[in-house]
């Protein structure tokens, strides 16, 4: 089951920045940051300097609105254009990987469906249209 969709923005190193005027400019109430430099450390491929307070995820709400925003790692190509994508949050690993191949036919995997440590499965698509969709299973641990 699909539980929500909604929009997610991606910034180039201004993530922080981003936060604070889109709080501002659009009374949103910040749910949470968190920087590349929270994330569980990796000693195989440490967090580089540059990317320690980087916005790896940020929720905003805007009304009765989610806005979602990140910052691309360092090194990571940035494109004007696509900073935009959609977010997609699932109640099944299952249900996932099905909406993730229909997304995935005459398009394009970013990031092939994973466990995360925010996700049992997670992954990113470009759609044949050009649009890139985030996949992340959110299981309610209270079902």
């Amino acid at each position: 089951m699909v539980l929500g969709i909604y929009p997610y923005l991606v910034m180039n190193g201004n993530g922080q920045e981003a936060v604070k005027f889109y709080e501002r400019a659009l009374n949103a109430k910040v749910i949470g940051v968190q920087t590349f430099g929270e994330m569980p450390g990796n000693p195989e491929f440490p967090t580089p300097i540059e990317a320690i307070d980087r916005v790896m995820n940020a929720h905003l709400k805007v009304g009765d609105t989610d806005l979602m925003l990140s910052d691309t790692f360092p090194g990571q190509p940035y494109q004007i254009g696509s900073q935009v994508t959609i977010a997609i949050t699932i109640g099944s690993v299952e249900k996932s990987k099905e909406v993730f191949e229909k997304l995935k036919e005459g398009g394009q995997i970013e990031m092939p469906l994973q466990e995360t440590f925010w996700s049992p499965s997670y992954g990113q698509v470009t759609d044949k249209f050009g649009v890139t969709w985030q996949i992340s299973t959110h299981i309610d641990d209270n079902e």
